[in-house]
């Protein structure tokens, strides 16, 4: 690609930090500039000391229009108020967070995550625990931005507000914050890196009555995002949606604190292919179909059941693909359509993404992302022909769908490594270029062993935990067990016997519900 000269990263996580050095080892351009709109490095795994902000608008988190474009002032440079519009910056990292996936699969090829591990993660996993806390993954992010000089290329505090195509060169508005009022001013490049990541705006489903729970309680309605742990659920009575991995680890958490049972929200639901549902049988876990509306503070299931009394609904439900900068690129189906391998845009090969696919094998499959987009930007890479590029995507989604499913790899990834690596080439010269390594399958089986590595953990408690559940008592003969794992009131069963009263009717009838859901569920 002739003539690039001055690049533009947008975003200073894992995917922007790999950028960087991918582009700076070319030693082909003569300006490359970063802009990462926290106060440091480190995406996904920077923490705040500030508590989350309360959500707001939830029909827009619903029908995914939560981040549109912020007005751009009419003459730049400008200063202005600070901006008001919720820009989704907070982190989702909690005090006692750690990774998912194995070190040896999350870590760059030359750059391997640190052997730290915390007490808590030898005590769940063993003293080789492949889990690493959020502060190592964050540390090592910004060790990477911190050598070689990289530091210097990086604006932090500093929002991409817009870059749109004018003439042969990219047009960036950037607005930086300040302590009173927002400086704002337009830079020029001839390519843009898009590595700003795509878990930023939580996705809340549209529910009926939800918007009036929140607005009672203020801070009732949260996301994954926006979990700071535990402590806070103390003794409440807690609803989680999601059948994914948040929402998962979030149940599980809140057993040891919150009012028993944690109601589950995940039958019904498609379960995440690598943890499987293991962490939702927990003896003080409830599970049950989807929400069909709130009223009160009462949730009412598809099923006709409902728990009363709730104090806090918990999102794990995924985010919203967000691009308010690139008003011209669609985003469609929660996915970038037009990605060639998931990071050229085919209508613009000078407009690149880095980390635009699902999860899976993060953060290395980024490092081939970068080098062959570095690659193309330097010119020592070419690309097929666009019929041949849109061809690809066309086959990808036979495949995987034209929705979210589009952007995950797994379980091709080994096809997928190397033909970027075929794609970028080998480097230029001694010293110009970072090479790409073959695919190497221990790192697959690294990612899938610590998948099974955590079920085992969920195993292990589960059934300890049920071993020390307290004997279940017995209705009319019937052991209480299915009242004990479905969440119903225990207190009067415990407390008193039963006579045939309307109160003990109707606990008969949901009594009978329960069982037969764990007949349809065996």
């Amino acid at each position: 690609m002739v003539g690039v000269k001055r690049v533009a990263v947008i975003g200073a996580g894992p995917a922007g930090a790999i950028a960087v050095d991918a582009l700076a080892q070319e030693q082909a351009f003569d300006l490359i500039r970063v802009f990462e709109r926290r106060e440091a490095a480190g995406g996904c795994w920077i923490g705040d000391e500030s508590p989350p902000p309360l959500l707001s608008d939830l029909p827009r988190l619903a029908d995914r229009s939560a981040d549109p474009p912020v007005p751009v002032p009419d003459r730049l440079p400008a200063q202005t108020p600070k901006l008001a519009q919720q820009r989704f910056t907070d982190s989702s990292v909690y005090p006692y967070l750690e990774t998912n996936v194995e070190a040896l699969a999350m870590s760059f090829s030359q750059e391997p995550i640190p052997d730290d591990r915390t007490a808590n993660s030898v005590a769940l996993h063993g003293p080789d625990t492949p889990f690493r806390h959020w502060t190592v993954l964050r540390n090592y992010v910004q060790g990477l931005l911190n050598r070689r000089g990289y530091c210097d290329l990086v604006s932090y505090n500093t929002t991409v507000e817009r870059v749109e195509k004018v003439g042969h060169e990219w047009k960036v508005t950037l607005r930086k914050d300040g302590t009173e009022t927002d400086y704002w001013w337009v830079e020029w490049f001839d390519a843009v890196v898009v590595a700003s990541g795509h878990y930023s705006v939580p996705y809340i489903p549209a529910i009926d009555g939800l918007e009036q729970f929140e607005k009672r309680r203020p801070g009732s309605v949260i996301h994954s995002k926006n979990f700071r742990g535990r402590d806070y659920y103390a003794g409440k009575r807690v609803v989680v949606v999601g059948a994914s991995v948040s929402a998962a680890d979030i149940a599980f958490d809140l057993t040891s604190v919150a009012q028993s049972p944690v109601h589950a929200v995940m039958e019904g639901h498609k379960i995440n292919v690598y943890f499987g549902d293991e962490a939702f049988n927990h003896p003080r876990i409830s599970r049950h179909p989807s929400i069909t509306r709130v009223q009160n503070r009462t949730v009412y299931f598809a099923d006709g059941t409902s728990v009363p009394d709730v104090d806090a609904i918990v999102f794990g439900t995924g985010y919203s693909w967000s691009l308010p900068f690139l008003p011209d690129v669609e985003v469609r189906n929660n996915r970038v359509p037009g990605l060639y391998q998931h990071v050229v845009y085919q209508e613009d090969p000078t407009l690149l993404f880095v980390g635009a696919v699902g999860a899976g094998l993060t953060f290395k499959i980024f490092e081939w992302q970068a080098v062959l987009a570095a690659r193309l930007l330097a010119g020592r890479a070419t690309l097929p022909p666009l019929a041949e590029r849109r061809r690809w995507e066309e086959d990808w989604i036979a495949v995987r769908g034209d929705g979210a499913g589009f952007t995950l790899v797994f379980p091709d990834f080994e096809d997928y490594f190397e033909t970027l690596r075929k794609l970028a080439g080998p480097p230029a010269g001694k010293g110009i270029g970072r090479p790409l390594p073959p695919f190497r399958r221990e790192w697959f089986k690294a990612f899938m062993d610590g998948h099974e590595r955590r079920k085992a953990m969920w195993r292990r408690l589960n059934a300890k935990a049920w071993e020390e559940e307290p004997a279940p008592v017995e209705v009319n003969g019937v052991a209480n067990e299915a009242v004990n794992r479905n969440g119903l009131e225990r207190e009067k069963l415990d407390d008193e016997p039963l006579g045939y009263d309307w109160e003990t009717t109707k606990k008969l009838t949901i009594l009978l519900q329960a069982l037969q859901s764990l007949s349809t569920h065996k």
